[in-house]
């Protein structure tokens, strides 16, 4: 019987290539593939996970509950609003707090302006790792104007820790909106020359058309979860079950891709930041007026010195990469007793082997930037 096992394990046979990408090669981020090769065709890719590994989780047990916010979003900070929001939901699920509706909406507008961020960066990192350089230029450039609406919102480009227990720190400024409205509409007046420079170049779809599939079936079976999951036909989006934003009351519909390969999952991205534009500016025309903090946390020195019950509590969120659980629980002091993070990219850095083995060695920068895989993510 044959027994897998990874290039560092296994005797060479003469017939297969063992090569190792990274985890400094600037193909495969801070991570290591181990591939084995029989000529130039992946028989096995093992991803080789840890290098960058912050002690997010560890960390949190010395830190006070409110001092975990900044912490969680370092493990993403291009993703920040999306990574604190579940983390603080956690957090008011313990202190039995309901969110004011405005605040609400003020979560899913930042969570929605962090998304296009998010997928602009996935977009540039696949460009320039299929050898395009004028998607990667493209995409971070445009990726500015989204980093300055948000600065102008929440005084920070990246690292925000907007959104404390029981709301959000501020409302949006006086002078926002028209700044909104008018960043929005670049955004938006750009994705056409997206697609005629670049995705209908004939050079880019014969890179990443047919070329890592994931079926539908086998998607759900992974595990996988978010754009990856929806590009192959899956109408799971946990923006439709959460309890974070506004979402249940703006409609909310994910979009979905029905091939499963590398194009598609380009193309999901383009097709969730369209839909985003859509949600931001429904919220920008229709945020109640009303309070943005729970009457039980208005004040930051009430959370500082206040002691948590006992309890766990479970959070369910859909960060630009995929859904973000964490798993929270209190005994009755001012620290967490465990913080426990499922992160996008650790649940989906399992599909690698099944979306590149069986294609060829120049298919992995495709593949991989494809999946929009953040190390930093998954090693948290």
């Amino acid at each position: 019987m044959k027994v897998d096992t990874t290039p560092r394990e296994r005797d060479s046979d003469g017939e297969t290539i063992d090569l190792f990408i990274g985890p400094q090669h600037p193909g495969s981020g801070h991570m290591r593939l181990e591939v084995v090769l029989d000529g130039d065709v992946v028989v096995d890719i093992t991803p080789d996970i840890g290098w960058v590994h912050r002690g997010v989780e560890k960390i949190a047990e010395t830190k006070k509950f409110i001092q975990v916010i900044p912490l969680v979003e370092r493990s993403a900070i291009l993703d920040s609003a999306n990574m604190n929001v579940g983390y603080v939901r956690a957090v008011e699920k313990i202190l039995d707090l309901e969110v004011p509706l405005t605040a609400r909406y003020i979560r899913t507008f930042l969570c929605e302006l962090n998304r296009i961020a998010s997928h602009l960066y996935g977009i540039g990192i696949l460009g320039n790792m299929i050898g395009t350089s004028t998607l990667y230029m493209w995409s971070f450039a445009d990726r500015e104007v989204i980093l300055e609406l948000l600065q102008k919102f929440t005084g920070a480009r990246l690292t925000h820790s907007f959104f404390l227990p029981g709301g959000v720190r501020d409302k949006p400024p006086r002078t926002f909106k028209d700044e909104l409205e008018k960043g929005l509409k670049y955004i938006e007046n750009r994705l056409p020359d997206y697609r005629s420079l670049t995705f209908d170049n004939p050079a880019v779809r014969g890179r990443l058309e047919e070329v890592g599939i994931i079926r539908k079936k086998k998607a759900r079976e992974l595990g996988i979860t978010g754009p990856n999951l929806r590009a192959s036909g899956a109408k799971y989006d946990a923006r439709m079950s959460g309890d974070y934003g506004a979402y249940d009351e703006l409609d909310f519909k994910p979009v979905t891709r029905k091939k499963g390969d590398s194009f598609a999952r380009l193309m999901i991205r383009i097709d969730e930041i369209r839909e985003s534009i859509g949600l931001i500016r429904r919220i920008n025309e229709e945020i109640p007026k009303g309070k943005i903090m729970s009457e039980e946390t208005r004040s930051i020195n009430k959370l500082i010195t206040k002691d948590f019950p006992e309890g766990e509590a479970f959070s369910k969120v859909e960060c630009g990469r995929g859904e973000l659980t964490t798993f929270l629980i209190s005994n009755g002091k001012n620290k967490p007793r465990r913080l426990r993070v499922i992160t996008p990219s650790f649940r989906n850095v399992i599909a690698f082997r099944e979306a590149i083995v069986g294609h060829k060695l120049a298919d992995i920068p495709a593949v991989y930037g494809s999946l929009d895989y953040f190390p930093p993510g998954a090693d948290r």
